[in-house]
């Protein structure tokens, strides 16, 4: 009876472990895990409140500074939009680096051996904190309009419809995936920021330059030009033509380097 049955409980056991192993974890609990991870931390805790308290300090500044015809709600989503579009592509950047530069990447893929998964769920839960705190930097906008248009005595100018917001929305969630590629290929926090910073705000620059320079660079500047189609955004609605020119470039800026980020990661040594 014992040698008959201890097969069959084997057998049991080991069938379980296979359902164990082909359901893995599910992808909602490590996307929780991960978002819990870029509160629980302190970087991650004052990434997060820095946002919003550098965009009730634009809101105070225009206030006090900007002229009366001015104060509109264009103003002030321009100056929240500076600190949101620096802070949230370097919050998608230690999402992903914090596993290489914390020594921590040993622990986590040993946890969960597939790393497509886990990158999967950084991925969304940096979305998922750029859906949450781009429309409270917008609310944030809005209260300082208010409050400034009362305190200025003025009538109110509400000047960007739901359209232009989307399309500030959409930069600054372009500007996190920017900042997710740039941890992904480079998968070291102090030089995936400093390369953020350098495309974000030197490179630019030496581009105008050389359009202003150079006509056939000025003409194929939209075809190649991340950055100047990406800042179309930020004007208002984009033609058919601009939305060509950010999906090319998107292809090239965006797309390919990422594919190429997560295959060196998913390659790399564990150390």
């Amino acid at each position: 009876m014992k040698t008959t049955e201890r097969p069959t409980l084997r057998a049991e056991h080991r069938s379980l472990m296979d359902v164990e192993i082909i359901t893995g974890i599910p992808l909602a609990r490590i996307v929780a895990t991960e978002l819990r991870k870029m509160f629980d931390t302190r970087s991650g805790f004052w990434l997060m409140t820095s946002i919003v308290t550098f965009a009730v300090l634009a809101s105070i500044a225009v206030v006090l500074f900007a002229p009366d015809h001015e104060l509109t709600y264009s103003s002030f989503i321009a100056a929240v939009g500076i600190p949101t579009t620096i802070l949230l592509p370097v919050i998608a950047i230690v999402s992903v680096t914090d596993e290489w530069s914390q020594r921590s990447a040993l622990v986590t893929f040993t946890l969960v051996p597939n790393r497509g998964l886990v990158l999967r769920a950084k991925s969304l839960a940096s979305v998922i904190t750029a859906l949450v705190s781009v429309p409270v930097v917008f609310g944030v906008a809005a209260l300082g309009h208010v409050a400034g248009t009362s305190i200025a005595g003025v009538q109110s100018n509400w000047d960007l419809d739901a359209a232009n917001l989307l399309t500030i929305g959409l930069a600054n969630l372009l500007a996190l995936v920017l900042g997710f590629m740039v941890g992904l290929l480079v998968r070291r926090t102090a030089g995936a920021i400093v390369c953020y910073f350098v495309y974000t705000f030197v490179l630019p620059p030496l581009t105008m330059l050389l359009a202003g320079s150079q006509e056939w660079f000025y003409k194929a500047q939209p075809w190649i030009d991340y950055s100047y189609a990406q800042a179309q955004l930020f004007d208002g609605s984009l033609t058919d033509q601009q939305w060509v020119h950010l999906g090319v470039t998107a292809l090239i800026w965006l797309a390919a380097p990422t594919v190429l980020g997560l295959r060196l990661v998913s390659r790399a040594e564990v150390k």
